[in-house]
């Protein structure tokens, strides 16, 4: 198994791509602690995976909260006794043209999707260095790359996420942690259930391979960059896309 006995922390595990991760890394040997605001569905997904007999627990956490995020690192710690593996997956989006984009909406997705990534990984820093290794996995987004109408806000913390990645990378590196991102594109989840049909389309001719990906190939770039067979991978942005960036 190539991650039996570590211990993964995976934000916005709940649901769509995180639990995808979640259920992934726990069949490969993890330890897994979801991580979510949503009690009630993450509970539920963390029994889920209990009852295949793999060794997955739920914390709770708001992670636009510091006080919130270092409560739940330190539950982790408790319960697994260290953190070889973070997964910083958890995000929103809060969607308006520019002209009717509430300062409300921009600050929300800022707080989360950025602000969040940072509490996380500041957070889970101490144990890491006493490990002496540590990975830390960023969820960026072709958006973050290329821009997209309507998502100021989204666009701009997928574009800090890769810069935050590209930085602590050179800091982290000497510390024997790797910090690495994934850029996903188009992906079957709860977000894209919400976009019309028509716009969809139009999505899709952006996509070389013609479709939308899912959370199992997110899982899988997570997986690889958790895992020994991406030690010498440092400061990059796996782009899992169907090829839109190419």
């Amino acid at each position: 198994m190539r991650l039996q006995d570590k211990v993964a922390i995976i934000t916005g595990a709940a649901g769509g791509i995180g639990f995808a991760a979640a259920e992934r890394f726990a069949m490969e040997g993890a330890k897994v602690a979801i991580a979510d605001f949503n009690a009630e569905q993450g509970e539920a997904r963390a029994r889920e995976l209990q009852h295949e007999g793999y060794d997955v627990s739920f914390f709770q956490v708001n992670v636009a909260d510091r006080q919130s995020v270092d409560h739940m690192v330190e539950k982790v710690r408790g319960a697994f006794g260290k953190i070889d593996i973070l997964i910083n997956n958890a995000g929103i989006t809060r969607d308006a043209m520019l002209s009717k984009l509430s300062v409300e909406d921009f600050q929300q997705v800022l707080d989360v999707n950025l602000t969040g990534v940072f509490h996380c990984t500041q957070a889970v820093l101490p144990a890491m260095i006493e490990n002496g290794r540590g990975k830390i996995i960023n969820t960026s987004s072709v958006t973050g790359v290329y821009g997209n109408v309507g998502q100021t806000n989204y666009a701009a913390t997928k574009a800090g996420v890769i810069g935050m990645t590209k930085t602590w990378a050179k800091e982290l590196g000497r510390k024997g942690i790797t910090v690495n991102a994934v850029a996903p594109g188009f992906i079957e989840t709860g977000m894209t259930a919400k976009v019309p049909e028509k716009v969809l389309e139009q999505m899709l001719q952006m996509v070389p391979l013609a479709q939308l990906g899912k959370p199992e190939d997110i899982a899988n770039a997570y997986l690889f960059l958790a895992s020994d067979e991406s030690n010498y991978v440092n400061g990059t942005v796996l782009h899992v896309d169907g090829g839109i960036m190419m």
